[in-house]
Formats: structure tokens, sequence, C-alpha cells
């Protein structure tokens, strides 16, 4: 059912939709519970993302200045040059890792954070009642709500007392919705399903119980969250210090290119042109600006972490 009929379960009755997922009014037993989950997935909208070192430390090498000292390292070498080869490659590792364990310290910080504050749900299973992380929340789980609590999953309600659910998340609206059990018809408007509880949603007021018919990207918050699909926003000193990058790469590249024409046209040897308009790009790129960036944020996030 849960990905095969037409997701219209605020038209159907609950005894229906109780057969159908083939569950009762005790829950899920265990093993049944560990078999849908590994059958739909994890209760989330998007996949968790494995912390890649090697990633974190490759996107270290993006950055406009660092390319234009990896060129000029590069030409060094081909220039039988060692010791500036050297130089410029020791600078660009030193920026490099500090930015590394910057951003990869601030990654597993979050990471801590994520499990410390995991959201729970109170379901039925084996007849009792337990606490379980929301991804491992499953169609056909009987869902407990009392006031407070954040809605794990799509779901038709079984019974309600005062139950009041905030769906501004979803459908904007700012007061309460009222719900209660009932059967509706199948073109009900979203914000007009008195029967239904959407994921991502919370309990204002109230109790009551209800069965899990969507999750994760079956959701109609995964379907939105699919349709996007966008990244985190670049804050505004990202974009700054992108855009100088460039700025400095773009005016690096024609003085470099206009002074080696000239001392070509001056019929200067070739070589001596090349390394002079070498040590000019080398000395117009401020080598440390990653890594006095990287050094400076740390320095902020710590003295924000103590004013906490």
């Amino acid at each position: 059912m849960h990905t095969e009929r037409e997701p219209a379960f605020w038209s159907v009755p609950a005894s229906e939709i109780l057969q159908e997922l083939q569950t009762g009014a005790e829950g899920l037993k265990s093993p049944e519970s560990e078999e849908r989950l590994t059958t739909y997935g994890a209760n989330i909208l998007k996949p968790k993302k494995r912390l890649d070192s090697l990633k974190i430390l490759l996107s270290q090498f993006k950055s406009p200045i660092t390319l234009i000292l990896l060129f000029a390292a590069v030409v060094s070498f081909f220039l039988h040059d060692p010791t500036d080869t050297v130089i410029i490659v020791t600078i660009i590792l030193i920026s490099s890792l500090l930015g590394f364990w910057q951003e990869k310290g601030a990654a597993d910080a979050f990471e801590k954070l994520m499990a410390t504050v995991q959201i729970r749900a109170t379901v039925l299973r084996d007849g009792e009642k337990k606490e379980v992380p929301i991804e491992e929340v499953v169609p056909g789980d009987i869902i407990l709500l009392s006031s407070g609590d954040i809605i794990p999953a799509d779901c038709l309600i079984l019974e309600s007392k005062n139950l009041f659910v905030s769906e501004a998340t979803l459908t904007g609206e700012t007061y309460p919705a009222e719900k209660e059990t009932g059967v509706l018809k199948a073109d009900t408007p979203l914000g007009k399903r008195k029967n239904s509880l959407w994921m991502g949603t919370s309990v204002v007021s109230g109790s009551g119980k209800a069965v899990a018919v969507f999750t994760g990207k079956e959701t109609e918050f995964g379907k939105i969250s699919a349709r996007l699909k966008l990244g985190p926003p670049e804050t505004e000193f990202e974009k700054g210090i992108t855009h100088f990058g460039h700025f400095l790469m773009e005016i690096t590249m024609i003085m470099v290119t206009a002074i080696f024409a000239i001392n070509v046209y001056l019929q200067r040897p070739v070589l001596d042109s090349i390394l002079f308009s070498l040590a000019l790009a080398v000395g117009l790129t401020p080598q440390l600006l990653p890594a006095i960036i990287s050094v400076n944020l740390s320095h902020a996030q710590g003295k924000w972490r103590r004013r906490e």
C-alpha cells in the first residue's frame, strides 16, 4: 500500500486502513517493524550523508587563491626551481590543513548535537508503549500523541480528545486545527482534512491515537522536499570571499600575461620572463588568506560558545 495506492487515506474508514496496513490496536510486533524499516527505509526526508574526511580535505583546494598558488608551484617544478616549489606547496598545505581542521571539527560537533537532541515518538510495539527514534517509525505503527509532540508521519486519526494541531509549517494557517476521527471526501483540501495528521506538524493540546500511513519521502513534506532540492544558502561572508578570490585571480592573470608579453617584446630571455611573471603571481597572491580566515572563524566560534 505504501507506494502503490493513491494516498487518499483520509477518505477510507480506519478499519480498512488498519487491515490494509496489516496492523491492529496493539500495534506492530518488533520483528514486523524491523522488516518494514528495511522495506520502506528510515523515516527521514533525505538520507544521512556519511562524513567523508577526504571530500572535506579536497574541498579546501577549490579556492581561486589556492588554485593560483598550485599553478605557480607546478610552473616552478617544471622550471627546476625546487626552493620556490617547496615554499609554495608548504604554504598551501598549512592553509588547507587549517581549513580542514576547522570544517571537520564543526561537522563533528553538529553530529554530536543532533545525536543529543534526537526526536522520539511514542508508539505501540508488541502491545506496549515504547519510545523510538522518529527515524524508526514505519507504516502501520500505532502512534500515541500528547501536547508538544511532533507528528512523525502522515497519519489517520483513530482516537482524539480535544486534539489541536499546529499545521502552520505545511498549510500556513496561523491557528491550530482541530482534529477528530471520521471519513472525508477524497478531494478534500489538505488544510481541511480533520481526520489526518502530517509529518512535521506539532500537537498544541489534547491527546490522540493515530496509525502511520506514509513515512519519509512518501509524506507531504517529503514530496515538497523532493521538488525543492535546495542546498543551504551561501552566507554573505562566503560570497564576499569567493568574489574577492575570483577578482584577484583575474587581476593576477592579466598582469602576469601583460608583463610576460612586455618582456618577450623587449627581447628579454624567455626563462627569465617566466620566472619574473611567476614571482609576480606569487607576490600578488595573499598566500595565507585561507588560513587567516579559518583561524579567525574558529576564534569567533570559540567566543560565541563561551558567551553561550
